[in-house]
């Protein structure tokens, strides 16, 4: 089966569900003998406006690791692709990290760049993990500032002369590629990055210890694949869970790594571990982060509702006749797992289409010797 034949059997499936779901099925054999010709004079097709917004929103119902899908049919789809030039990219991120942010009531959002081509290697890549994105550095005695996931891109960034402080919290640049031209690098204005400084609502020795976090997730460096097109720069952000940052981000030890500190002001002894040190100071991170997000007016979500709304939602796709799938590991929040009602429930993790997946290179490979092509994550 050459490409073509293989990308005509992936658009068949994404139209017959596209015709279906839109309940315009006599319309589907028209539609895929524009795309079957298209297909065979160029090696691709191009999705309509409306095939794109669907798209983007299936691919959100489809995806097994996140917990908040109940909200998919609100997805703001920002069609972007007839943007072919740094600039204007880097603007239309601007104005999708203040669209989504909405002052605080985040708005899901996707920004869709044009798609790959046949006659491209990688299409248009945003190397950057999420858009905002905290620096890490490690010092020559071993210790770490920052965000140590970070370090290796950090010490990339840094050698592309970054003009940066080495401080914890730093938000790092954006770094923009089109095909066959060289890395495109930005800096995030201000006034577009919306952070939290986190305090308890009674251990009022906590706000001195300077923790934040910014109040956009926004995934930047995976694939939207629709119909067997990949759109490889497709920057979507929801809202944060809270135990996304209070019980991983800022309590994973191979993160911020907080709870040995939050433990010892609270006076727990961290030489023990049957006093359930850990357990406490993780509970009291979380209900910070909950309580300064509110306070601050910033849209998160806590396990235990965002739990509740992923039964509706799987009550309201099987109504569908849609089977949901996911990832249990993903889906079952890090603390208080067997209170939820996700805990107790299978889940089937098949993959489905449309989805978003892991470029399959990224920054990395711009730094591997020119004679070398395969992608450095392979093989």
């Amino acid at each position: 089966m050459d490409l073509n034949d293989n990308l005509f059997i992936k658009a068949k499936d994404f139209f017959t569900l596209y015709y279906r779901e839109i309940n315009h099925e006599e319309l589907l054999n028209n539609r895929l003998q524009i795309v079957e010709e298209e297909i065979n004079n160029t090696g691709t097709y191009l999705h309509t406006n409306k095939e794109l917004v669907f798209g983007a929103k299936v691919a959100w119902r489809n995806s097994n690791r996140c917990i908040g899908r109940l909200y998919w049919k609100s997805l703001n789809v920002v069609d972007m692709r007839h943007l072919d030039d740094e600039k204007s990219i880097e603007n239309a991120i601007f104005n999708h990290l203040e669209t989504s942010t909405n002052n605080g009531a985040i708005k899901p959002t996707i920004t869709v760049f044009r798609q790959k081509m046949p006659n491209e290697e990688y299409g248009i890549r945003i190397h950057n993990s999420q858009l905002i994105n905290y620096a890490g550095y490690l010092e020559s005695d071993g210790t770490i500032i920052g965000d140590p996931k970070n370090i290796e891109f950090t010490t990339f960034v840094e050698s592309r002369k970054w003009k940066n402080k080495r401080a914890n919290f730093e938000v790092l640049p954006i770094l923009l590629q089109l095909p066959n031209q060289p890395i495109y690098q930005f800096d995030i204005p201000k006034n577009l990055i919306l952070e939290v400084d986190i305090e308890h609502p009674s251990l009022k020795w906590m706000a001195k210890l300077g923790l934040k976090w910014y109040a956009l997730p926004a995934i930047s460096n995976m694939s939207l694949e629709i119909g067997g097109i990949e759109y490889t720069a497709a920057p979507f952000s929801g809202w944060y869970m809270i135990t996304e940052i209070g019980a991983r981000n800022l309590s994973d030890v191979n993160r911020l790594n907080q709870l040995p500190i939050i433990a010892r002001k609270m006076g727990l002894d961290t030489a023990r571990i049957d006093n359930l040190w850990k357990d406490k100071a993780l509970v009291e991170l979380t209900q910070a982060v909950l309580y300064s997000f509110n306070k601050k007016g910033v849209r998160v979500g806590n396990h235990h509702v965002v739990s509740e709304h992923f039964i509706t939602f799987q009550k309201q796709e099987v109504e569908e006749g849609r089977e949901v799938t996911a990832d249990w590991e993903w889906i079952v929040p890090p603390i208080s797992a067997s209170s939820t009602q996700v805990f107790h429930i299978p889940m089937n993790n098949k993959i489905k289409s449309p989805n978003f997946f892991e470029n399959s290179c990224g920054w990395k490979d711009t730094v591997i010797e020119a004679k070398e092509k395969k992608c450095p994550f392979q093989g």
